[in-house]
């Protein structure tokens, strides 16, 4: 009797044990799964608005990481690539006139070439620089990429435009004039990059006409929550193209040779 019982009580016990190690074998599956499918922590998330300013501009803008950023060399339309973006620097005949570096490498050609992004090309010009070592933007007013200054020369981008002086409200527009800035006066579609005091990069595009002094107190009142710090006028009028999910300005429709491409 002894011995029977004793049985019994260990095929209880197996039963249990087995019950155990199937429960735990399937909620390991499921715990897996979910980790399988969960995405990737910290990536970078950009956003997307449309805002009407009071001066009657209408502004696109993307908020994105500094991270995100990529500089490319194209031909042809924004709105033709895969990657969302809108356009950089100036150019003229394939030549890029504004700097686009990253990590010292322009992105057209070798380093000194002309019109390959090495320059801002004839004038020393507003240039926004990510310093991924420091973590901080700047607007340097140089006129090739070896004036730059970062604390690694192997971690950075720099964007040329012309500058937006967003903290010189008396004397912008003679900064503006000095690097010229073209048609500033005029109603064009205007583009530019600017950053805020969370190190956070706005790309935005006006395709309403607009002065360089409209486009610039649209942008101030309705990007960045009023945290906004300087930034840069990009190419503009045809030039001011945009991509981004089901958003897509065209300018005029040319071929630009530089764009501003998000990495995500």
């Amino acid at each position: 009797m002894y011995r029977l019982r004793l049985v019994k009580m260990n095929a209880a016990h197996l039963l249990i044990y087995l019950l155990i190690m199937i429960t735990s074998l399937i909620w390991t599956i499921i715990c897996g799964t979910h980790a399988r499918v969960k995405p990737p922590p910290n990536l970078p998330v950009s956003e997307y608005s449309i805002h009407q300013a009071s001066n009657s501009v209408t502004l696109h803008s993307i908020r994105t990481p500094p991270q995100n950023i990529g500089l490319r060399a194209i031909t042809g339309n924004v709105t033709e690539r895969q990657e969302n973006g809108i356009n950089g620097g100036f150019f003229w005949q394939g030549y890029l006139l504004s700097i686009a570096v990253v990590n010292d490498r322009p992105v057209k050609g070798e380093p000194g070439d002309y019109g390959s992004g090495w320059f801002n090309i004839d004038r020393k010009r507003g240039t926004l620089v990510w310093d991924e070592k420091a973590q901080t933007f700047t607007i340097q007013v140089v006129e090739h990429a070896d004036e730059l200054k970062v604390m690694d020369r192997a971690h950075y981008w720099a964007q040329g435009g012309v500058s937006m002086g967003l903290a010189n409200p008396d004397g912008w527009v003679d900064q503006a004039l000095a690097e010229e800035m073209p048609v500033i006066n005029e109603k064009r579609m205007r583009s530019g990059i600017v950053y805020d005091r969370n190190n956070n990069v706005y790309l935005v595009v006006a395709p309403t006409p607009c002065t360089g002094e409209q486009f610039r107190s649209a942008v101030q009142e309705q990007v960045g929550n009023g945290q906004l710090v300087d930034g840069l006028f990009l190419d503009g009028d045809g030039s001011s193209q945009l991509k981004v999910a089901n958003y897509l300005l065209p300018g005029d429709h040319r071929e630009v040779y530089q764009m501003i491409a998000l990495l995500q």
